[in-house]
């Protein structure tokens, strides 16, 4: 197999796992609006991305109850939230609430 044929595989395996990386699946999306809307006081953090997983997006519920969910990128996760009208905050800049790990600590 010759150079140029290897370098066009690996392109068009590049390319289709960022297509797919640029989609959320409807049970995905589906299930972050229902925790939103079953929930009081939603708030969201955007974690960046890692050499190992993709960004992610955490929901805390009023009551300390959360929800992560890995997302195509964190501008998806910041435009999903300002569709919801649900506070937005930056993993790692704004920590997590206090509530969130004492939902951790009470369903251990």
């Amino acid at each position: 197999m010759n150079a140029l044929g290897r370098f066009f595989r690996r392109a068009q395996r590049r390319a289709a796992t960022a297509r797919a990386d640029q989609e959320v699946g409807d049970d995905t999306r589906d299930y972050l609006m229902s925790f939103i809307a079953s929930r009081r006081g939603v708030e969201a953090w955007v974690e960046p991305p890692t050499s190992f997983n993709r960004p992610s997006l955490l929901l805390v519920a009023h009551d300390g109850e959360w929800v992560r969910r890995g997302v195509p990128s964190s501008d998806w996760a910041y435009d999903f939230c300002a569709k919801q009208g649900i506070p937005v905050y930056q993993g790692g800049v704004v920590p997590y609430p206090q509530r969130k790990r004492d939902w951790d600590a009470r369903h251990r």
